[in-house]
């Protein structure tokens, strides 16, 4: 089960159909009809009633039929790729858990840029979305988490989130996962070791990386700074790192990625060049996608619950759409090292 905790936050306070009847020039009575599902009020009243109500970010406590008349039933997934696929499997497990509580999914990408983010929070929150899920958040750069703030869209961090804007987050526990693989490598007696993570712009990369490095330095192995290198989060990124690194007149022995898509690209560059893996460099991934746990791959990777962390961001923002509260939660959830060939082991063929 991941853990989970709950911090006190300045979020804003729950707008009253009273606040909502005054700005729309009605009663209290016709909001609560309104809102409620019952008739009484005119095709003009209820929409503009309906729009104002939306514009404050006004949600109502109940109703009868069990549905709130306010939700436009889609929820927002804000994503850096379709390349990767752990964003793919992430997207197909939330889409699958909003459609069964009858909602649908607007997907969108940013490709990392924090321009194309912003866009794209301003999309979805001119789209009226019930809430959203972004797992492309920007260490540096809440402009889109501001955007869906001020218009009181719920939203949940998926694996990154902002240093400068906190809510709700499930990801697992970056720092201790890349402790536990950096750890097994050193376990070989690598010590020519270099690491390759995604952009540094992610908590979820750095954290790996500042991990990777701080582990390696408690055994006596420094990595230094060529050898720590910051790339895209794709098999293509992996390539151009792995040039850098293999081509270098003092290639290192093991390279330890924070991706699995980053360490594919890294094994393919290197098997184009004849080494042979792991005899002549160990590679290592994070992410434990099922094509790099295959028999064919047999990465050495730390595994990320897919599932359960897709379906676990939903719940939470599920949670905040249909009960606002003034809490937000952290749920980290367990990692674990699945152990291949690529690191210098012997392969687990029973391992998933």
């Amino acid at each position: 089960m991941p853990s989970t905790t709950s911090t006190p936050t300045d979020r804003p306070t729950r707008v009253s159909a009273a606040a909502v009847a005054r700005a729309s020039g009605v009663s209290t009575a016709t909001v609560s009809y309104i809102m409620n599902g019952r008739p009484g009020a005119s095709v003009e009243t209820r929409r503009h009633v309906v729009k104002i109500a939306n514009e404050m970010g006004f949600r109502p406590s109940g109703n009868s039929s069990g549905r709130d008349p306010l939700l436009t039933r889609v929820v927002g997934l804000i994503l850096p790729n379709i390349v990767n696929q752990m964003y793919t499997g992430w997207a197909q497990h939330i889409i699958n858990a909003t459609a069964a509580e009858g909602f649908e999914v607007f997907v969108a990408t940013t490709q990392d840029d924090p321009e194309s983010l912003a866009q794209v929070a301003g999309t979805l929150a001119a789209r009226n979305v019930d809430g959203v899920i972004i797992a492309a958040a920007l260490r540096e750069d809440s402009r889109a988490l501001r955007t869906l703030r001020q218009k009181r869209i719920p939203y949940v961090c998926l694996s990154r989130h902002s240093d400068h804007l906190p809510g709700d987050f499930v990801g697992i526990d970056d720092d201790a996962a890349a402790a536990d693989l950096m750890g097994h490598i050193l376990g070989h007696g690598y010590t020519e070791i270099a690491t390759v993570i995604g952009p540094r712009f992610s908590t979820a990369s750095l954290a790996r990386e500042q991990s990777f490095v701080r582990t390696a330095s408690a055994s006596g192995v420094v990595i230094t700074g060529d050898r720590k290198i910051s790339t895209r989060l794709n098999s293509d990124g992996g390539r151009v790192a792995g040039e850098k690194l293999l081509g270098s007149p003092n290639p290192p022995r093991a390279i330890v990625c924070g991706s699995d898509e980053i360490a594919i690209g890294v094994m393919e560059h290197a098997l184009s060049l004849g080494l042979r893996i792991p005899e002549d460099v160990a590679v290592v991934g994070s992410d434990g996608l099922p094509r790099s746990r295959s028999l064919l791959i047999g990465l050495t990777t730390i595994v990320q619950p897919v599932r359960e962390m897709a379906e676990r961001s939903f719940e939470l923002l599920l949670d905040q759409i249909t009960r606002p509260r003034g809490t937000y939660k952290h749920s980290v959830c367990a990692h674990r090292l699945h152990i291949g060939r690529t690191c210098g082991c012997p392969p687990d063929n029973g391992a998933q």
